[in-house]
């Protein structure tokens, strides 16, 4: 089983490891250029001491004599550091020492001449006081590095234990969130860093979460009342008719009630269906090039019957060109459907609605009552109807159709007055050369 670890934790022990690695390259790195330092300046000693020697050789050679020579190169290597010594050999089996090196000795040879006769010098010197420096500078490093790690690697630990307490007050107040009380919000700290933003895009978050719930629960309050009507209406026509025998003329007037009802339902269930593959971004629309001028003409001679029952009178101007867009044939046909039986429903009658076709645009407009200025920003939300008491839709007709218009990649804008009629204008994408299928989105 793996083993969760907090943030905290990780951070401390990452924080650790790279103090660690970090003092363990500090430390090495300072010792060895220490070291170096220490043994060149040694060296340097050397060669002067070297230097020195083969100076006063030189000048005592010439005034002393061979056996008077040693003891005056005894006094001058009496001057050298302790524990050095020097060895001189010379043609004839000449040889001088002085001095026995120790145990811990670093040697130095060197070669010179004097009056064409060839010398050899060797001077050792002590490292013993180097190599006590950086014994003890290890020492140091290798004792108090982990000294310095773990009051570091605490100060850490405190550090993000304070650097994270407004995770943990955020935890604590998203524990206490429920769909009972989305309109909570999470405390943001007031460091202006990365946690404050992230908890800005919570909040952000929740509260679409909120407004999307209200929409949820007030679509399945809508849409239960609007079913709660005809289902009545299919159970009370039932019932009067179970309840004593009538002429076949009552039950069919009774069953053909039951049917319109049933068919007034199956028109809502099928817009609640397509509204909701449609937020789901579940719907294809298969598009592909069509001539705006042929679908409109194909809506027009649907709708007219209808329009001249309501004595309404549709006047359209096609496009004198094809106006080609990127569509959907029975989408586009719905919503164009839905916006003409807006426009002959609520039209008095002999009043007109003009169908104005140019390019990928279409305009409908009609000499209605118009929507007052206050409903304009809601009539395309589901089930809202400006004044429910005319007509028998549900309220579902522009909503679907701005989905429609949206999967299209497409606009839809009105423009209304009261007491002189709407107009809507639906402005599509021009045709592509290639056949493509969308999505509707969310």
């Amino acid at each position: 089983m793996r083993t969760t670890r907090s943030i905290g934790f990780r951070l401390t022990a990452w924080y650790a490891v790279i103090l660690t690695a970090g003092f363990a390259l500090f430390g090495v790195s300072m010792w060895f250029s220490l070291r170096h330092r220490l043994i060149g300046e040694f060296d340097a000693d050397l060669r002067a001491g070297t230097a020195r020697f083969e100076q006063f050789f030189r000048h005592e050679s010439q005034w002393e004599s061979p056996e008077s020579l040693p003891t005056e190169l005894n006094e001058f290597c009496q001057g050298l550091p302790a524990g050095s010594s020097i060895e001189l050999r010379g043609p004839g089996g000449f040889v001088y020492r002085y001095g026995a090196p120790g145990p811990h000795a670093r040697t130095l040879r060197q070669q010179f001449e004097l009056d064409g006769r060839s010398y050899d010098v060797e001077i050792l010197g002590s490292f013993k006081s180097v190599e006590h420096t950086l014994d003890l500078l290890r020492l140091l490093l290798v004792s108090l590095s982990p000294l310095v790690i773990l009051v570091a690697c605490l100060g850490g630990a405190w550090l993000s234990r304070r650097a994270l307490r407004p995770v943990t007050d955020l935890t604590a107040a998203a524990l206490n969130i429920s769909i009972e009380n989305l309109s909570q919000r999470l405390p943001v700290p007031p460091t202006g860093d990365e946690l404050a933003r992230l908890t800005e895009v919570l909040n952000t978050m929740l509260a679409r979460l909120e407004n999307a719930v209200k929409t949820l629960s007030q679509f399945v309050a809508d849409a239960s009342h609007e079913f709660r009507t005809p289902l009545a209406v299919i159970r009370t026509s039932a019932e009067l008719a179970l309840r004593r025998a009538r002429a076949p003329e009552a039950y069919r007037e009774s069953l053909s009630e039951i049917a319109a009802e049933a068919e007034r339902m199956t028109t809502l269930v099928e817009d609640l269906l397509t509204l909701a593959r449609a937020d789901a971004g579940a719907v294809e629309m298969p598009l592909s090039p069509l001539d705006l001028n042929d679908l409109l003409r194909g809506v027009l001679a649907e709708i007219r019957p209808l329009a001249e029952h309501r004595k309404i009178e549709i006047r359209p101007q096609f496009s004198d060109h094809p106006a080609m867009v990127s569509g959907n044939t029975a989408a586009l046909h719905r919503l164009f459907l839905v916006l003409l039986d807006n426009a002959t429903k609520y039209a008095e009658a002999g009043a007109h609605v003009y169908v104005t076709i140019s390019g990928p645009s279409v305009e409908i407009r009609d000499e209605g009552s118009g929507i007052a200025p206050v409903h304009l920003p809601h009539i395309f939300k589901r089930f809202y109807q400006a004044d429910p008491a005319r007509g028998q839709g549900f309220g579902l007709g522009l909503s679907l159709a701005e989905t429609i218009v949206k999967a299209h990649n497409g606009q839809i804008r009105v423009q209304s007055e009261p007491g002189k009629g709407s107009t809507f204008t639906v402005l599509l994408a021009a045709s592509r050369a290639v056949h493509e299928t969308h999505l509707i989105p969310n």
